[in-house]
């Protein structure tokens, strides 16, 4: 299941303990809608994980802050801090082997390089 994210709850969502993928969509974007049925059913086979959605179009200031200039746009945070961020959209497999990626990463050694973590509206 996907959640709907807005600028009043990406701050609290991205921060919260665990991981997070926040896919920047548009319905204006084919790509977009491709990569939106591909991380749906990631949804469904990851039910641990927050998999949430902003609309680029009705968000316009949120994914300006962001740093979002295409859409799909895929983040990926772990307690709180951006371990992934890149344009374009992945098949199932590539997304399915980043979530396994982000599980294994040592956030000790990630804080020690990175020790705030991001803090965004």
């Amino acid at each position: 299941m996907t959640v709907e994210l807005s600028a009043a709850d990406f701050a609290a969502t991205v921060q919260a303990p665990g991981i997070v993928l926040v896919d920047f969509r548009s319905s204006r974007s084919g790509s977009s809608r491709a990569f939106a049925a591909v991380f749906e059913a990631a949804s469904a086979r990851h039910p641990g994980l927050v998999f949430a959605r902003v609309d680029t179009e009705a968000e316009a200031g949120l994914t300006a802050e962001v740093g979002v200039r295409s859409a799909p746009t895929l983040m990926v945070f772990r307690d709180g801090v951006l371990v992934f961020a890149e344009p374009g959209w992945l098949p199932g497999d590539s997304l399915d082997l980043l979530v396994t990626t982000v599980r294994e990463l040592d956030m000790a050694a990630v804080r020690a390089v990175f020790p705030e973590p991001i803090n965004r509206p």
